[in-house]
């Protein structure tokens, strides 16, 4: 089996940078205590022109660009989201056709924040085993969509944003295997409050939104995600010391800080905080976390880094990849 890794990244960030300011009003809270609670401190809405199709474009265009990869040559384009709301067909089919990458395979998956390291999982395998050479993953939401703005427990955390990666064949390890997994029995820590089947029913249909048990997630997250990453770094054959980046999924600045703590991470390890100005964008996180990562020069190419994304499921992967 050949080697993998990721060839290029790209993203989109939505025009609209929104404030605490405009958050607080509705629902009684202040921007210290959003940023103490969450370490947020601006995020990203889209417009109703910025969908999940056209921005995952955007950020695909940017990561086939990088890549020096034409959308030809594109042989499976695998898209994480929750927040395409036509269930069939997958919105994966309708990019490829967007970027020129017809006949490619499309398909999307439902892997809630973890999806996009779900989907590099996925895409690392296809190549390794020869399936595909070249295949796109795109993490991203449009959350705004789906959250209560008058929800004190989620109004201020969700956001919107795209980010993409082409995973190819590579002569060294670049994509090292995944630790992933699901945890069935606490799915009502985040999820949508309601099935649709219920709304249908109700006098007076309410939008379905998002759910968050704030203080059993920081709880889990914070320490059996510190364990799965530990997992992660054994299979990559490596120790935190020859790290050069910690890139977790974006859920919480206190999150982040608990888990760099427990795996003890030393100085030398460049931590993602794109939450503070993203806000907490899902599927999408980890890809705009690299990303701004790069454009900052906190990581260059070559870097090894440990991604880790968790969420509603409660799913969850970790991998660690050599930055492109």
């Amino acid at each position: 089996m050949r080697h993998t890794r990721i060839r290029g990244v790209g993203t989109y960030r939505p025009r609209r940078v929104v404030p605490n300011s405009e958050i607080v009003g509705r629902i009684d809270s202040t921007d210290e205590w959003i940023q103490t609670r969450s370490g947020i401190k601006t995020r990203r809405f889209a417009g109703d022109d910025e969908t999940v199709q056209s921005m995952s474009v955007a950020a695909s265009q940017v990561a086939l660009e990088r890549a020096g990869v034409s959308a030809y040559d594109i042989d499976c384009v695998i898209v994480a989201t929750v927040s395409h709301l036509m269930q069939t067909p997958a919105v994966a089919t309708l990019i490829t056709e967007d970027l020129g990458a017809t006949p490619a395979a499309a398909f999307d998956i439902s892997a809630a924040c973890a999806g996009f390291c779900y989907g590099l999982a996925l895409a690392s395998d296809m190549v390794r085993c020869e399936t595909a050479t070249n295949v796109l993953v795109i993490g991203v939401e449009k959350l705004s969509e789906i959250t209560d703005p008058e929800d004190r427990g989620t109004a201020f955390i969700f956001a919107d944003g795209a980010g993409a990666a082409v995973v190819g064949p590579s002569q060294q390890p670049g994509i090292s295997p995944v630790v992933w997994g699901s945890d069935g029995s606490k799915y009502d820590y985040i999820r949508q409050i309601k099935s649709w089947d219920d709304v249908f029913t109700e006098d007076k249909p309410q939008w379905p939104n998002l759910h968050v048990a704030g203080n059993p997630v920081f709880r889990w997250a914070s320490f059996e995600m510190a364990k799965v990453a530990k997992q992660a770094l054994d299979l990559a054959e490596i120790g935190v010391e020859e790290l050069d980046a910690f890139i977790p999924h974006q859920a919480n600045m206190r999150i982040t800080d608990a888990m760099a703590r427990s795996l003890k991470l030393p100085d030398t390890v460049a931590i993602a905080r794109d939450i503070a100005d993203q806000g907490n964008t899902s599927a999408a996180s980890v890809p705009l976390a690299m990303d701004r990562m790069l454009d900052e020069g906190a990581i260059k190419s070559g870097d090894r880094a440990l991604l880790i994304a968790f969420g509603a499921g409660l799913a969850y992967a970790a991998q660690v990849v050599t930055i492109p």
